[in-house]
């Protein structure tokens, strides 16, 4: 199904906010790791985003996850008063490990014969 213009309005602010977000919150740490709205898709109704993230280097995929899902209601609260005059309804975010450029990766790795699998 198609998305109307208000999700896709909705989804484009909550992806730039975020990102927004997530540059400031990386660029302030101390360790070294970067983190990108890769994607976001809001129900028909508004009430639900779908947020997909990078993360990168790999091996802090876990634990930054596990933070973000922990403060899911700050960052509610933070979208809430970045798009609060917009919208009636603030979405409940859910958040989610958008591994596909691994994916890519992985496959280009395989058909370049350098991966597990054998060549027939």
């Amino acid at each position: 199904m198609n998305e109307s213009n208000r999700q896709r309005k909705v989804a484009q602010i909550i992806q730039e906010d975020f990102a927004e977000f997530f540059r400031k919150q990386a660029s302030e740490s101390k360790q070294s790791f970067l983190i990108s709205v890769s994607d976001v898709k809001v129900t028909a109704d508004l009430s639900i985003a779908k947020i997909y993230l990078s993360i990168f280097p790999p091996e802090f995929r876990k634990d930054i996850m596990k933070e973000i899902l922990i403060n899911k209601a700050q960052y509610r609260n933070f979208i809430g008063q970045k798009m609060g005059k917009q919208v009636r309804i603030i979405p409940e975010l859910n958040f989610y490990l958008d591994t596909t450029l691994d994916d890519v990766e992985k496959i280009e790795k395989e058909l370049r014969g350098e991966g597990d699998n054998p060549i027939l």
